[in-house]
């Protein structure tokens, strides 16, 4: 039906999928038909987002917001807790489809780890502007801390030591970015401003070129062998983020663009690197690949639904 002639219900959730998803969903496409045409070296492009625009974008979103410090705190307790129980939550759902043990520590990393960088950032910036941003950007990099930690012991079923899996945490070049802007907000001085400017810069194409990257990580996907094993277990995914990302933003007391920002990066899609985890420590990368993938595709069924719920 015509925009004008459709029910207000169905008219906002067609302008959220058009205005707000699909955009991201052309962009990533464009890097998926690249990657598709040409051989791209995907290695160097990611290296160049993990060690300079993610770094950048990280120390402009919070030396350039209001958030303090008990803001940052239930930021990250949130993003904690949606992790583990997401990760809990796997682990119970595996069981009962009596998965085998590589299989299963599998389905825990791909339900614990949601897309919150390419995919969650720009989302939240296009639904829910700036403000949502900068609380997306704690959600992202409390996250990517837990990658190289947690996500690593799940994945080598305990054969990672504590200390090496800390040891993850201090190779991430976005928590430098943050501790730099933590320490320069704490001290009330500022970068000079043509340092600052170039840094502003690469932090503003942060945004499309992960797009770009994950369009390019998606056309190295191959299709999925055990189709009814990766849609249970995308389903899964899908569902369960919503369900924990609102009860524990209830629980913690967030609102606002917080609430926004924290459930739509805990209802994000199967995150990428979680493929890179898969095939380091074998635990079923071609059906942890095929959940990125169905995950991704299907996110615009469940995320344009739950924008709309937290637009009212």
């Amino acid at each position: 039906c015509a925009r004008a002639q459709c029910p207000p219900e169905l008219t906002l959730l067609l302008t959220i999928l058009l205005e707000q998803i699909a955009p991201i969903l052309l962009a990533a496409g464009a890097g998926f038909a690249v990657g598709r045409a040409y051989k791209i070296d995907l290695k160097a492009v990611s290296r160049i987002i993990f060690y300079i625009f993610s770094p950048c974008l990280v120390f402009t979103s919070f030396t350039e917001s209001n958030l303090n410090g008990e803001q940052f705190g239930r930021m990250a307790a949130f993003t904690a807790g949606t992790v583990l129980v997401l990760g809990l939550a796997a682990f119970l759902f595996g069981r009962l489809m009596r998965l085998e043990r590589h299989a299963l520590a599998g389905l825990v990393v791909i339900n614990m780890f949601g897309n919150g960088g390419n995919y969650g950032l720009p989302l939240n910036l296009f639904a829910f502007g700036e403000t949502a941003l900068a609380w997306a950007t704690i959600y992202y990099v409390v996250s990517t801390a837990l990658v190289y930690t947690v996500g690593i012991v799940v994945a080598s079923s305990g054969r990672a030591t504590l200390r090496q899996a800390l040891s993850g945490v201090f190779k991430v070049p976005m928590i430098y970015g943050l501790i730099l802007a933590i320490v320069m907000r704490v001290a009330g001085v500022e970068l000079p401003p043509t340092i600052f400017r170039a840094v502003k810069l690469l932090s503003q194409a942060a945004l499309p070129v992960m797009l770009v990257v994950l369009g390019l990580q998606l056309a190295e996907v191959k299709r999925p062998q055990n189709l009814r094993l990766v849609t249970a277990a995308s389903v899964f995914q899908l569902i369960s983020g919503p369900v924990v990302g609102l009860t524990l933003a209830a629980l913690l007391g967030l609102s606002g663009p917080a609430r926004q920002a924290a459930v739509v990066e805990a209802s994000m899609p199967t995150a990428v690197i979680t493929t890179i985890i898969a095939v380091e420590y074998n635990i079923d990368p071609v059906f942890v690949t095929g959940v990125v993938l169905v995950t991704t595709l299907l996110s615009p069924i469940t995320l344009t639904p739950l924008i709309a719920y937290l637009q009212l």
